[in-house]
C-alpha cells in the first residue's frame, strides 16, 4: 500500500535527526553522547522493583551477560523481566506487536498486509488460549512476575528517547505512540514466531505445485530426491514401536550407567493462488530466518568414555537468520538456595521478551536443539460457495467467522474478516475484505468441484494454531534433574518440534519432541483438497510415547544436524522432506576420525569441529571440472586454481571462491533455466518463447523477456542441501536432461560436459566482474559477506527509517567462511548472489566435567542499544572462531562480575 505524505516527509525529517545524534556521538558532541546514553541501562547500584520478596542481585560481566540471584522463583523472573526490558525493551515491544498483528500502530499503513496475514492466522488468540486453558498454575505465576519486572522497568521509561534510540525517531513518525503495559501473553506468543520460522516443509509444498505447472511428478521427483539413508544415516537407529511405546534399536542403556563405549489434486493448484500465498509468507517478517530451506542446526554430543575430561560433552549451534540485537540473549537464573520456593540454578540463551532459558545446562544437566523438520504444515485448498460456506463431502459446512480491526497509525482503521474451517485452519488466501475471492482457477483433477464465481479458497493447517505446553516444557527444562525429569519435560515441548540432545554427569541422550500430526490421505507433499474430509488429519497426533528416543548408545555419541530422524520402517511418517543429512555424515565422520585408535575428543575439538567449513559436494565435483577441456586461457587460469585446492571454504581462499561461482552458475544453467518465473529471482530474467493465442488469428509465437518474481532470499535453486544431492545425483547422468541448458548465444546445448565448461566460463566472468581480472586476488570472503542488519525498524518500503539511517545501526559488511551445506553454515543463496544470509547465530560447548569450563558466544552482543559497548562485542570473536568463557558457579561468576546492580522492593 502506499505510505502517507505525512511519512514520507518524517523519514527526511529522521535522517536528520538521526544522522545528527550519531554524528554527536561519534565526534564526542555532549549533547549527542548525552542523547544516546540517556537510554543505556543502570547496571551499578541499586533500583527498586515492586513486588520482590527480598533483594535479587543482578552480576554482569564484561560481555553484559547477566546471572542473577534470588531466593525465590518469581523474584528471579520478575528481576529477568527487569534486566530485559533493561537491555532490549524496544526489540520486545516490537516482537510482540508482530505477533499480535499490531505493526501498523507502531510504523503505519505499509504494515497492513502483515498485520492482516498473522492475525488470520491468528497467533495471539492461540497464545491467550494457551495461557487462559491448558499452562500450569506455577507457568502462569512464572509469566506474570516476568510481565511485572518488565512493567516496573517500563514505569520508570514510559516511552520516548529515554528508552531508547529507536522510540525517538519512531516518535518523529508516530509522536502518539506509547508502548502497553507487558502482558504474559506477550510471552506466550513469541512461541508462534519460533515455530512459524521453524515448521518445516510449507514453502516445499507450494514450490512442488508450482513446478508442476511446468514439469511431471517424475521430473519433480528428481528435483526432490529420496533422502540418502545408507550413505548419511539417521540420528538413531529405527527402533519399534509397539503399541505407543517406541523401543530404540541402537544399543541404549539405562540411565545412570555412563559407561556407554561406543497429491495430485494439489500439483494442479493453479500459480496464481499459490503465488499470492508466497507472497504473503513473504511479506512476514525475518523473526528468526527464511521460513524454510537453510534454517537447520547442528547438536552433538559424546558420553564420557569418549571425552579426555572423562564427562560427557555437548555442542551445539543453531542456523538462523543473522541481524541486530542478536536473535539470542544469554543469561544465568540462580537461586541462592535450592528450596520449593526456588527451584532454579540454570544458565543458557533464552529470547528478549520470554522468561526462562531455552538452551544451556543447570547444575545437573544440559540440553540442545535442532530443528526435527517434522512436517507439521498442510495447505487445503478449499470449495468456497460463499461468503460463509464452503464444501465437504458434498455438502455445504458454515465457516467460522470473526471481525478484526487493524489500527493504523496515521491513517484509517481497516476491517477484514477472517474465515476458519472446522478444522481450526484459517484461510490464509483471504485476509483482506479485497482479496476473499482468490481461486481464479479450479485444479484439473477428475473429482475437483467446479470453482464457481466463488473460486478455492487455501486454508492453513498448522499444530502451532492448537493450543499446546511448550512454556510448561522450558521451565521444565531448566529445573531437570536427570533423564526421567527431562523426557517428561520433552513431552509438553509441542511446537516448534525439535530434536532435543541431553547430557547429565554420566548419560547421554536424544528425544524427539513435538505435536506430529497423523494424516488421513495425502502425505503433505502437496495441497490437499479441503472438499474431501479424508485428507483431514485425524484427531490425535502421534503419541509422545511413540517418538523416537535414545539413551547411551553403544556409538557412545549422538550426532543431530536436521538429518532423518529414523528409516522408513518407522511407524508413522514424521515428514517427507528431511534436510539430506550432508552436515550430519560430516560431524560424524570427524567424530569417528577422532575416536580411532582409542583417541579422545576434547572440548576444543568440540570447538574445532563447529568451524569446519569443507564442501563435501567439492570433493566429487572438482574432480570433474579438473577433466573438462578448457580451450580458453582466460578461464583455464581460473581452472587451475581448483587443482590443489583441499576444498576448504576459507574466507581467503581463491579457490572457494571459484569453486562456488561455478556451483551458482551450474545451478542457473541446468535447472534455474527452466524454472518458472514464480521460482525464479525478482533479477533473474530470461527470454522465453511465448506461443501465439489460438483465440487470434494473426497471433504469432514470439522471444520475449520473462523475469523472476520471488524475493531473491526465497528463490529456487537455492544452493542447499537438497541441491547438493540433486546435482550429486545427476552427475551419475552425464546425458541426463537436466543437462540441455541455453547457452550466452541463446542456442541450446546438451550433456554434462558442456555445462560444466560453460559454469566455468560463466563463473570466469561474473567473478571478474565482482572482484578483479586477476584471479591471484580472489577471495571467497569477499563474495561471501556477511551484513548485520537491524531488523526493528523495517528494511523496505514500509519501514519508518530510510536506508541511510538503517545503514547506521547496521554493522559488517564481515567477509565470511564456511558455506550452505557446510558444518560452518554460513549459507547463501545461489539463485540470488553470494550475501549470507543464515549462520550459527550462536555457539556453545559445555563441559558436564567442569561447567565453568563450558564456552559460549552469539552474534551481536547482550545489548539492544544500537551504540552500547555491548551492542556488537562478541561478533569479533565470533568470526574468529572463538568462544567466551561462561561462568557459572557463584565463585566463577563473581570473579567474572565487572557491574553489580541490586534490585529491592519498592
Amino acid at each position: 500500500m502506499p505510505r502517507s505524505k505525512k511519512f514520507r516527509r518524517a523519514r527526511l525529517i529522521v535522517i536528520v535527526l538521526v544522522v545528527l545524534l550519531v554524528a554527536g556521538a561519534g565526534y564526542g558532541g555532549y549533547r549527542g553522547v548525552e542523547a544516546v546514553r540517556a537510554s543505556f541501562p543502570e547496571v551499578d547500584g541499586s533500583v527498586k522493583v515492586a513486588g520482590l520478596s527480598a533483594p535479587v542481585d543482578v552480576k554482569r560481566d564484561a560481555n553484559g551477560i547477566p546471572q542473577i540471584y534470588g531466593d525465590t522463583s518469581e523474584d528471579l523472573f520478575r528481576a529477568q523481566g527487569y534486566v530485559q526490558a533493561q537491555d532490549r525493551f524496544w526489540e520486545m515491544d516490537v516482537r510482540r506487536h508482530i505477533t499480535a498483528g499490531r505493526l501498523s500502530e507502531m510504523f503505519g499503513d505499509g504494515q497492513v498486509e502483515t498485520d492482516s496475514f498473522i492475525r488470520t492466522m491468528g497467533w495471539r488468540q492461540v497464545a491467550q488460549k494457551e495461557f487462559d486453558t491448558v499452562l500450569s498454575a506455577d507457568t502462569k505465576k512464572n509469566l506474570q512476575a516476568y510481565a511485572d519486572g518488565v512493567n516496573a522497568w517500563l514505569a520508570e521509561h514510559p516511552g520516548g528517547s529515554a528508552a531508547s534510540l529507536e522510540y525517538g525517531v519512531l516518535g518523529v513518525v508516530n509522536g502518539d505512540y506509547k508502548p502497553e503495559q507487558w502482558n504474559p501473553v506477550d510471552s506466550v506468543a513469541w512461541l508462534k514466531a519460533m515455530a512459524w520460522d521453524l515448521s518445516g516443509n510449507l514453502q516445499e509444498e507450494i514450490d512442488r505445485s508450482l513446478l508442476a505447472q511446468d514439469f511431471s511428478p517424475e521430473k519433480i521427483a528428481e528435483l526432490y530426491p529420496d533422502y540418502p539413508y545408507a550413505r548419511n544415516g539417521t540420528i538413531v537407529k529405527t527402533g519399534t514401536v509397539n503399541g505407543t511405546a517406541y523401543r530404540p534399536a541402537d544399543g541404549s542403556a539405562p540411565a545412570g550407567t555412563g559407561t556407554a563405549a561406543g497429491g495430485a489434486q494439489g500439483a494442479a493448484a493453479t500459480k496464481a493462488l499459490l503465488k499470492g500465498v508466497t507472497d504473503r509468507v513473504d511479506a512476514l517478517p525475518e523473526l528468526l530466518g527464511r521460513n524454510g530451506q537453510g534454517i537447520g542446526s547442528n547438536s552433538w554430543v559424546v558420553a564420557g568414555s569418549h571425552t579426555t575430561t572423562g564427562k560427557p560433552l555437548l555442542a551445539n549451534d543453531p542456523h538462523l537468520g543473522p541481524g541486530l540485537p542478536s536473535v539470542w540473549y544469554q543469561m544465568g537464573l540462580h537461586c541462592r538456595t535450592a528450596s520449593p520456593a526456588c527451584q532454579y540454578d540454570v544458565s543458557g540463551f533464552t529470547f528478549a521478551g520470554m522468561p526462562g532459558v531455552v538452551i544451556g545446562h543447570n547444575k545437573d544437566i544440559a540440553w540442545g536443539l535442532t530443528n526435527l523438520g517434522a512436517d507439521v504444515t498442510d495447505l487445503f485448498l478449499e470449495k468456497v460457495t460463499g461468503p460463509e460456506t464452503y464444501l465437504v463431502d458434498g455438502k455445504e459446512e458454515r465457516f467460522d467467522l470473526r471481525k478484526e480491526t487493524i489500527k493504523v497509525a496515521g491513517g484509517e482503521e481497516r476491517t477484514i474478516t477472517v474465515r476458519t474451517t472446522r478444522t481450526g485452519a484459517p484461510l490464509i488466501s483471504d485476509p483482506s475484505t479485497e482479496q476473499q475471492n482468490v481461486g481464479k482457477y479450479a485444479p484439473n483433477g477428475a473429482s475437483a468441484p467446479d470453482r464457481g464465481t466463488g473460486g478455492y479458497g487455501v486454508a492453513l493447517q498448522w499444530t502451532a494454531l492448537i493450543p499446546g505446553k511448550t512454556m510448561d516444557a522450558v521451565f521444565a527444562l531448566d529445573r531437570a534433574k536427570g533423564w526421567e525429569d527431562f523426557q517428561k519435560a520433552a513431552a509438553d515441548f509441542a511446537v516448534p518440534a525439535q530434536n532435543l540432545v541431553y547430557a547429565d554427569a554420566r548419560n547421554i541422550g536424544y528425544q524427539a519432541p513435538g505435536y506430529i500430526p497423523v494424516r488421513g490421505n495425502g502425505d503433505g507433499r502437496y495441497p490437499a483438497p479441503g472438499w474431501d474430509s479424508s485428507f483431514q488429519w485425524k484427531k490425535d497426533p502421534v503419541p509422545f510415547s511413540a517418538l523416537p528416543w535414545s539413551l547411551n548408545p553403544s556409538s557412545g555419541y549422538i550426532v543431530t544436524a536436521n538429518q532423518a530422524v529414523v528409516d522408513p520402517s518407522y511407524k508413522y511418517s514424521l515428514t517427507k522432506d528431511w534436510e539430506y543429512g550432508t552436515r550430519a555424515k560430516e560431524i560424524t565422520d570427524q567424530i569417528e576420525a577422532r575416536l580411532k585408535n582409542n583417541g579422545k575428543i576434547s572440548p576444543d575439538d568440540m570447538q574445532e569441529m563447529q568451524l569446519d567449513n569443507t564442501s563435501v559436494l567439492a570433493k566429487t565435483l572438482v574432480p570433474m571440472l579438473l577433466k573438462v577441456d578448457i580451450d580458453d586461457s582466460y578461464v583455464r587460469e581460473a581452472q587451475d586454481l581448483l587443482k590443489d585446492w583441499n576444498y576448504h571454504q576459507d574466507a581467503d581462499s581463491a579457490a572457494a571462491a571459484y569453486y562456488n561461482g561455478v556451483w551458482r552458475q551450474l545451478l542457473i544453467l541446468a535447472f534455474g533455466q527452466k524454472f518458472p518465473a514464480d521460482l525464479r529471482a525478482e533479477d533473474n530474467c530470461l527470454l522465453v518463447r511465448e506461443q501465439a493465442d489460438p483465440t487470434k488469428p494473426d497471433s504469432k509465437s514470439r522471444i520475449v523477456t520473462e523475469c523472476g518474481t520471488r524475493d531473491p532470499g526465497r528463490a529456487q535453486p537455492d544452493g542447499g542441501d537438497r541441491w547438493t544431492e540433486v546435482v550429486r545425483q545427476q552427475l551419475e547422468k552425464p546425458d541426463s536432461a537436466w543437462w540441455t541448458y541455453i547457452d550466452s548465444q541463446h542456442k541450446e546445448q546438451k550433456g554434462l560436459e558442456n555445462l560444466l565448461r560453460e559454469a566455468m566460463t560463466n563463473a570466469r566472468q561474473e567473478l571478474t566482474s565482482l572482484l578483479t581480472k586477476d584471479v591471484t586476488t580472489w577471495s571467497w570472503g569477499r563474495l561471501h559477506k556477511l551484513e548485520l542488519r537491524e531488523r526493528t525498524l523495517g528494511s523496505d518500503d514500509s519501514s519508518i527509517a530510510s536506508g541511510a539511517v538503517r545503514k547506521l545501526l547496521n554493522r559488517g559488511p564481515y567477509r565470511l567462511s564456511g558455506g550452505s551445506a557446510a558444518v560452518d553454515a554460513a549459507g547463501w543463496n545461489a539463485a540470488a548472489g553470494y550475501q549470507v544470509d543464515w549462520i550459527p547465530s550462536m555457539r556453545m560447548v559445555i563441559d558436564l566435567n567442569d561447567l565453568d569450563a563450558s564456552r559460549w558466544i552469539t552474534v551481536g552482543g547482550a545489548s539492544g542499544h544500537a551504540f552500547h559497548d555491548n551492542y556488537n562485542d562478541q561478533t569479533d570473536l565470533w568470526l574468529k572462531g572463538k568462544l567466551l568463557t561462561w561462568s557459572f558457579s557463584p565463585d566463577a561468576v563473581e570473579k567474572a562480575t565487572r557491574h553489580k546492580l541490586t534490585l529491592t522492593n519498592g
